[in-house]
């Protein structure tokens, strides 16, 4: 019998602990995680060193005795495989940025979300199996196709697998890699007053370097989104902290949007990235403007510009990247951005997120045939009901 997922919760407040058991109740009933308790980092240690057992750490910052920026460099000392999550307050970028450089796999704000936080839990747990079985296979590894088989699994499951419930609009992505391992990512951020953030990019190069590159580049764009509202601001920033630490000269395309389901406003701006495809209600399909921002990491202290449009009831934006439009058949033809137009001229209102993500990469198959998948495959579909 598999044993549940044991999550270490670390916090001062009396009211947590109750709360979360209540909270969680459905996934500690049905096998999934049990919880135990620390109100301060020196208890955190303590429980950490008595049970081996320990998955994941899930800590407060603000802790008498010990607080969680130090415990989170402790930590490795007990068990380096241990995942661990900051609980910060919102809009907190100097601890967060700390926290994460100490090793924090990713973060919540407060007041905690518990369905969000239950997404960032198995996000984690899913991260940590996957580490486990790369370190299960690490001695056996006798090629670069190992590393990149590994490199691959891990980038799948940074990925949001679950997508918001909203009657207003519908999100919807995947991504599916190339044989080689690429460094295309998506995400979707639930932000401050009802508003989603969305990101799609590519890191240069392939293989563990750009997977890596690509997971630092998704953990400051999400730390970023959360204390800035605007998105040449947040592309600025996350291309400042880029460059600081950039040995490998990797450099990344980005789009990030951010989307007002109260309005229908929708504001981008783009880092080097191919621009969205918009679909109105009426069937008619036309390119966004670009933004003429260039790649994130290679100059530092560069001004994104953004864009904003109103989308209307039943509009739909299609991200992607050059995965989609370069994707070739066995005549060496690229699909190419007339072969998204094609996917959708003409769709009615009723289309929807889900079905026009899996349009394209089932018109993208079609068009390779045989031929050799050579980059990964990316698209996140936002789609306005109401």
């Amino acid at each position: 019998m598999v044993r549940p997922y044991k999550i270490l919760v670390v916090d001062d407040e009396p009211d947590l602990e109750p709360l979360m058991l209540q909270r969680m109740r459905r996934h500690i009933r049905a096998g999934r995680y049990s919880f135990v308790f620390a109100r301060n980092g020196l208890e955190a240690l303590d429980r950490l060193n008595e049970d081996g057992d320990i998955d994941m750490v899930l800590s407060d910052i603000n802790m008498p005795q010990m607080d969680g920026l130090t415990l989170l460099e402790q930590i490795p000392k007990v068990d380096p495989n241990i995942r661990s999550v900051i609980i910060s307050a919102y809009g907190d970028m100097k601890n967060i940025r700390t926290a994460m450089n100490r090793g924090a796999f990713d973060f919540v704000t407060k007041p905690v979300d518990f369905k969000d936080l239950q997404i960032t839990i198995e996000r984690t747990l899913a991260h940590m199996m996957e580490w486990r079985e790369a370190l299960s296979y690490r001695d056996k590894l006798v090629s670069i196709q190992n590393e990149l088989e590994v490199a691959s699994r891990i980038q799948q499951s940074i990925l949001p697998s679950e997508f918001p419930d909203d009657l207003r609009y519908q999100v919807y992505g995947n991504m599916e890699p190339a044989r080689d391992v690429g460094g295309d990512f998506f995400d979707i951020m639930l932000l401050d007053e009802g508003q989603i953030g969305l990101a799609i990019a590519d890191v240069s190069d392939k293989g563990v370097p750009a997977a890596l590159f690509m997971m630092s580049c998704r953990t400051l764009l999400k730390g970023v989104a959360i204390g800035l509202t605007e998105p040449g601001a947040v592309l600025g920033e996350v291309n400042d902290l880029l460059h600081e630490d950039n040995e490998t000269m990797l450099f990344v395309t980005v789009l990030y949007a951010v989307y007002n389901p109260s309005t229908g406003e929708f504001t981008y701006a783009s880092g080097g990235h191919d621009p969205p495809l918009l679909i109105r209600s009426d069937g008619s399909v036309s390119l966004l403007p670009l933004t003429d921002g260039i790649a994130l990491g290679v100059v530092p202290e560069l001004n994104y510009k953004q864009h904003k449009i109103t989308l209307s009831p039943g509009d739909t934006v299609v991200l992607y990247t050059d995965g989609v439009t370069e994707a070739q058949n066995t005549d060496g033809s690229a699909f190419e951005v007339d072969g998204l137009h094609q996917i959708f001229a003409g769709s009615s209102a009723y289309l929807k997120a889900r079905e026009g993500t899996d349009l394209v990469f089932e018109k993208v198959r079609e068009f390779m045939g045989e031929a050799s998948q050579f980059d990964d495959i990316t698209c996140l579909t936002l789609h306005r009901d109401t």
